[in-house]
């Protein structure tokens, strides 16, 4: 696996990563690791490599576009002196030109998000041991709906911002497909963005899957 003994791994998104989260950071009993993806990738981790003594932050917040990551990334990302640092953002970018479509000052259009996330990676990225970008995703199995079409558009840049950085990259919306063959998409988001607990084992399946984790480990 690709991280090492002590190693601290900043998880940072909107409200598929926040999954109600205690605040601010750090208070009461453990490390406020929320409800979804990214408690499950920690208890995995802690429990198959306790070696590791590895410590995983959650930092989503709720409603969450690429423009306010940039505007708390000083504080919830650099400050923390993290080893590693995974994104997960894209999401309300895109809905919010459907749900709120004459809302125009809540839109992130696509020169935005790329511009804006590639600056967080391009600047973060020498000051830790590696970046995995996600990809925004819809739960929908239909690639000609007008939501999906928009969220794979965003996708894809994600994809090319992964590899002109050379970072770790995680097709979200690939890792559903399979389920989605045998699943209808309320089954896992009532609302096809906001995941139940089968849809956030999708999603530490294969954040899990691109670290390296070893299942088989005894």
């Amino acid at each position: 696996m690709i991280f090492s003994k002590n190693d601290k791994l900043v998880m940072i998104g909107d409200s598929i990563t926040d999954t109600e989260r205690k605040r601010p950071y750090g208070e009461g009993r453990g490390d406020a690791i929320g409800k979804g993806y990214v408690a499950a990738v920690s208890a995995l981790i802690n429990s198959v490599y306790p070696e590791l003594s590895m410590r995983i932050i959650n930092m989503g917040i709720s409603g969450n576009t690429v423009r306010n990551l940039k505007e708390r990334w000083q504080t919830d990302v650099i400050d923390l002196q993290p080893d590693w640092v995974s994104i997960m953002i894209g999401i309300n970018d895109v809905w919010r030109q459907y749900d709120q479509s004459v809302i125009k000052e809540t839109h992130v259009y696509l020169e935005e998000y790329i511009r804006t996330l590639d600056e967080l990676v391009k600047s973060t990225k020498p000051l830790v041991k590696g970046i995995i970008l996600f990809t925004p995703f819809y739960i929908e199995p239909n690639a000609n709906d007008a939501m999906r079409k928009t969220m794979d558009e965003y996708g894809r840049a994600v994809k090319e911002i992964a590899a002109s950085n050379q970072t770790k990259f995680i097709d979200v919306q690939e890792a559903f497909q399979p389920v989605l063959e045998h699943t209808y998409p309320a089954e896992l988001a009532w609302d096809r963005v906001h995941p139940n607990m089968t849809g956030h084992m999708v999603l530490a399946r294969a954040f899990l899957k691109e670290v390296g984790f070893d299942w088989n480990k005894e």
